[in-house]
């Protein structure tokens, strides 16, 4: 994984979008698209990180900002007057396959007694409430707990034994607080005990090292014996998602714990 991220040097992968996550992480596919079956044989060596957003007036959301009660009131677009609802219409097309359609119910018996565990920043958060949302929507009359208490959120359907958590992370490595000043360290994790347990870890990070002047949350960058109060942003999450890298190489059990990254997503700031 490290030399994988030597290779991709300065430049960072595009978000993974959502139904793609969902994909990659239900192993055992048997769910209807669009006018026939997708068999996990016909998907399992596709490619489907290249490919496009399509307008399917066919299909129907997996649910409805309306019916799930994890959304929070600014995201609920629907709710907030956004007056179209194509939206609501796209899916993920990739080039050379097709895509099965998510299923609730399946992905559920797929992962019983399974912890998946999202860190990383809002768009880990994103994917999290609408997984949560599309589980909730599957088995609406089930028995969940839902919670949230900084920096970890979390939810479980316990007829199922699945849970499915965020923690709040967005640079993956430590950030410290000194004397002088916010520190952000580069070569330094030790929170990773808390990513330790889980059956799938889908990180994400990139968004916050964009960040500058008023924006930026922290004072200095430290890596090694080296302390610096600026650095070129992107020469540093080369450096710290190098030492994420390194932190699931020596830690992760990969026959026991799918390992899932991703990086950029749209801005969002306006």
């Amino acid at each position: 994984m490290a030399a994988w991220l030597r290779f991709l040097g300065y430049h960072c992968l595009a978000a993974i979008s959502f139904s793609l996550v969902i994909v990659l992480v239900h192993g055992d596919v048997h769910s209807s698209t669009v006018g026939h079956d997708v068999k996990k044989n016909q998907v399992k060596d596709c490619d489907f990180f290249h490919g496009s957003w399509v307008f399917d007036n066919s299909i129907n959301p997996l649910y409805y900002s309306s019916s799930c009660p994890f959304i929070g009131g600014g995201f609920d677009c629907q709710k907030n007057g956004r007056p179209d609802q194509n939206y609501l219409k796209y899916r993920w097309q990739p080039n050379e396959c097709d895509l099965p359609r998510f299923s609730g119910i399946d992905f559920l018996e797929e992962h019983r007694n399974k912890k998946i565990l999202f860190v990383g920043d809002s768009l880990s958060s994103n994917m999290w409430r609408s997984l949560i949302c599309m589980l909730h929507s599957a088995v609406p009359y089930s028995n969940y707990t839902f919670g949230s208490q900084d920096p970890l959120s979390t939810f479980s359907l316990p007829d199922y034994g699945v849970s499915v958590d965020w923690l709040k992370n967005g640079f993956l490595v430590d950030m410290a607080y000194e004397k002088i000043g916010k520190v952000l360290k580069l070569d330094s994790i030790s929170t990773g005990n808390l990513w330790l347990g889980a059956d799938i870890l889908i990180f994400n990070s990139y968004h916050w090292w964009t960040h500058s002047g008023r924006l930026q949350t922290w004072n200095y960058f430290q890596f090694g014996n080296k302390t610096v109060k600026e650095m070129d942003h992107m020469e540093a999450y080369k450096i710290a998602m190098t030492t994420w890298a390194n932190w699931v190489d020596s830690n992760i059990d990969p026959s026991k714990t799918r390992v899932f990254f991703q990086g950029v997503a749209a801005v969002h700031l306006q």
